[in-house]
């Protein structure tokens, strides 16, 4: 069974800093793409950002320089960095698995087929 759980979500203030972890079992996740999306209620879910197999990241504009998606093969796992937060990064985050990279536009990258189930992430003003 693929699982692929989150955590380091939280409440924070504006300005403030956290970690996402993402951490897959039941498949290796290595040779493919995994990316962070987040979603709020009555909106579609979006890509935040997308790092492929080998290290290559692709940002939203909202978030770049302020977010960094990092991964650990060894450890079957991806990371986001969110620093300088804000309100507007109020979501729900999940982790994505078996993403299908693209070119530099995060539009060009598409979901793969393993979700975790969200991590809530909540930026007080």
């Amino acid at each position: 069974q693929v699982q692929l759980v989150e955590s380091g979500g939280g409440l924070v203030q504006t300005g403030g800093s956290l970690r996402l972890s993402c951490a897959a079992s039941g498949r290796t996740f290595s040779s493919y793409a995994m990316g962070w999306f987040r979603q709020t209620p009555g909106k579609r879910r979006e890509l935040v950002a997308g790092i492929d197999r080998r290290g290559v990241t692709v940002y939203i504009d909202p978030v770049k320089g302020r977010f960094t998606i990092s991964r650990d093969n060894a450890k079957n796992s991806v990371y986001l960095q969110m620093d300088d937060l804000k309100p507007e990064d109020t979501a729900l985050y999940f982790c994505n698995g078996e993403m299908q990279s693209g070119t530099s536009d995060p539009r060009t990258w598409y979901r793969g087929n393993y979700w975790g189930q969200g991590t809530q992430v909540t930026v007080s003003s």
